[in-house]
């Protein structure tokens, strides 16, 4: 199986990160993650997250740089992780694809269930490096 292309975007407000609880249509729903979104034919990674954060939470999304890479845990994707600035303004939920969303410290992320097990390791590694 060829493995396909995500991007992983980790929407920042000065130290805290939005996470969403993925919502009934997501795979697998429940478990909160940082916005994420497959590589549509000919976009580029910066234009996928632009496009993610827009369709789940209504903002806006600055891209600044691509910070790490992991697989999904079925190994069907290749996630793209990307810190972007996120717009001042009020998360608007796309409730087929999010049933909750927090702006969390990474510590606060922690506390958290269920969590993928790539998305704990940036968290506790990656991101506090940044």
């Amino acid at each position: 199986m060829e493995q396909r292309e995500a991007i992983a975007a980790v929407g920042r407000r000065g130290e805290r990160v939005l996470v969403i609880q993925r919502g009934p249509l997501a795979r697998p729903p429940g478990y909160w993650a940082p916005l994420s979104g497959k590589l549509e034919p000919g976009e580029t990674q910066e234009e996928a997250v632009v496009r993610a954060v827009h369709e789940e939470v209504g903002l806006r999304a600055f891209p600044q740089a691509k910070v790490w890479e992991s697989q999904t845990e079925d190994g069907a994707f290749r996630l793209h992780w990307w810190t972007a600035e996120a717009e001042e303004g009020e998360v608007v939920m796309q409730p087929s694809e999010v049933s909750d969303a927090r702006w969390v410290t990474p510590r606060g992320f922690s506390g958290l269930q269920p969590v993928f097990g790539a998305d704990r390791v940036f968290f506790d590694r990656v991101l506090p490096q940044l």
